[in-house]
């Protein structure tokens, strides 16, 4: 049995494996389903076999329907709030309704799952210790001014990217994020999975067009403290010299940058005068 109340229940990202048996039993046992898409929420709950009325709740409406779902949890009834996809309320409307349901004392329950911010940054090898933004502005002075605050955060940064922007945003990313490595997850855990790996130097712009839901981190600083010695510059020009005739840029920049204490921009802004 369980209990009365409001429960927060993770769908799957893409692949339907990926829900939990526990998911499935509070969707089985709910009065009510709250979903933001109706069609999409129907297609999952048929692939379970489940057939339960649902509420479409969603940022157009999630106000004017709180008071009618709160009028169904007091009178005993289990509901149940999902997402298009993935955990509720990350990125996603229900802060509204769990907010009333606590200033009530309706009994409010997290059944975890699948996350596309948990997917991404387990495999990014990144420092485990991250922000997690959502969704970027859009427009241009206060995106600037977002990601000039977020650069002087020594910490992972998780955000989502609409894939049709993707170049918009990854020319701020770098000129904000210059001494980063970032990771492009595209539709994780669905069959066109793709996972972009790249320092935010390197990275450069997609020339074809990028279809599903992106999810990208960037690692924490990575800026070495600065030598301005004039033998460690003339040992760098020296390196660059000769390893330039056997790797590539970037792996000159790689190479010099991890055995010594100058930065990557001035190895690369060097590589670049030699090259000219």
């Amino acid at each position: 049995m369980l209990l009365n109340g409001l429960y927060i229940v993770s769908t799957p990202i893409g692949n339907l494996e990926d829900i939990t048996l526990r998911a499935i039993r509070v969707l089985k046992f709910s009065d009510i389903i709250l979903c933001e898409d109706t069609r999409r929420t129907s297609k999952l709950l048929q692939n379970l076999k489940i057939n339960k009325p649902l509420i479409s709740y969603h940022k157009f409406n999630e106000k004017k329907n709180i008071p009618k779902i709160i009028r169904h949890l007091n009178e005993g009834k289990i509901l149940s709030l999902v997402s298009d996809a993935g955990t509720p309320l990350l990125s996603d409307p229900g802060k509204l309704l769990v907010k009333e349901c606590i200033l009530k004392n309706i009994d409010v329950i997290p059944i975890p799952g699948p996350s596309s911010i948990t997917a991404a940054m387990s495999i990014a090898s990144f420092d485990d210790k991250f922000i997690f933004y959502g969704f970027l502005p859009k427009k241009e002075k206060e995106l600037g001014a977002t990601l000039n605050k977020l650069s002087k955060i020594d910490l992972s940064l998780i955000f989502f990217v609409p894939s049709i922007k993707i170049n918009f945003y990854i020319k701020f990313f770098k000129k904000y994020f210059e001494d980063r490595e970032i990771l492009i997850a595209r539709e994780i855990t669905k069959i066109h999975e793709t996972f972009y790996r790249s320092t935010i130097q390197d990275l450069k712009l997609f020339t074809t067009n990028l279809k599903g839901e992106l999810t990208v981190v960037l690692s924490k600083k990575n800026i070495k403290k600065e030598s301005n010695s004039k033998e460690d510059l003339n040992m760098m020009k020296s390196l660059v010299k000769k390893y330039l005739k056997i790797y590539s840029l970037k792996d000159t920049v790689n190479l010099i940058s991890s055995s010594s204490d100058i930065s990557k921009k001035t190895i690369y802004d060097y590589c670049l005068k030699l090259r000219k």
